[in-house]
């Protein structure tokens, strides 16, 4: 039942917010020198997991947007990754700003050296808010897919816990970040990381959990 509720509420949000055109995660494209690019097959492979999981019908391949992109708001959905430096420019922070504050929602995944970084510029898009850890009873944990423990382990990193903070702005979370998690490796083709099979399907699941919450209605909580 709770499967069929994320898949209809994500069904309508989609059709509101796309029309026609097939889901597509898009991915951003940012200054800094870190690469933005990581883990090239990740994105297509989660949205065709999406795709086969709620009958959402998706994109072939992610999108690539800037934040100063004409284009940006028509994705409900960023998602932003790498190992390195992030940089926004003054105009970018206040875009990333009006997107987020306006609907919009961004996923950020620590490909591991990106959290000084992130957590730098996203200090400039809210400087008046902090990034909380999300509680495991949190809907985007239970959304479709059961995770009493927070998100899933994936990559060692540094061998700490994983974690799930979040942006939230008046009961509706605009931001996820996953740190020490690395969903990204967990998405890629299985010959890249050679990550064992029950991580890249807990990975996968994962993420369709984060798509599911992000689109389906939120603040509400689950019962």
């Amino acid at each position: 039942m709770r499967i069929l509720i994320a898949a209809l509420a994500l069904l309508a949000t989609l059709a509101a917010t796309a029309a026609a055109e097939p889901f597509a995660i898009a991915r951003v494209h940012y200054d800094g020198g870190g690469d933005w690019y990581g883990d090239p097959t990740s994105l297509a492979n989660l949205q065709r997991y999406l795709e086969e999981t709620l009958g959402v019908e998706t994109a072939e391949k992610e999108k690539v947007v800037r934040l100063m992109d004409e284009d940006l708001f028509r994705y409900p959905y960023l998602y932003l990754t790498g190992h390195g430096n992030i940089r926004f420019s003054k105009e970018e922070t206040g875009r990333l700003r009006d997107y987020l504050l306006g609907g919009g929602f961004m996923h950020v995944d620590d490909n591991y050296g990106l959290d000084e970084s992130f957590r730098r510029e996203i200090s400039k898009v809210f400087p008046e808010e902090e990034l909380v850890e999300l509680p495991y009873d949190h809907p985007i944990y239970h959304m479709v897919f059961p995770f009493p423990d927070g998100p899933p382990k994936i990559h060692k990193h540094d061998g700490e816990p994983a974690q799930g903070y979040a942006i939230v702005i008046d009961g509706r979370v605009v931001l996820y970040y996953t740190y020490q998690t690395d969903l990204g490796d967990g998405w890629e083709d299985a010959d890249v990381h050679n990550v064992p099979a029950a991580k890249r399907e807990a990975a996968l699941q994962m993420g369709v959990n984060i798509i599911a919450y992000a689109l389906s209605g939120q603040p509400e909580r689950l019962p």
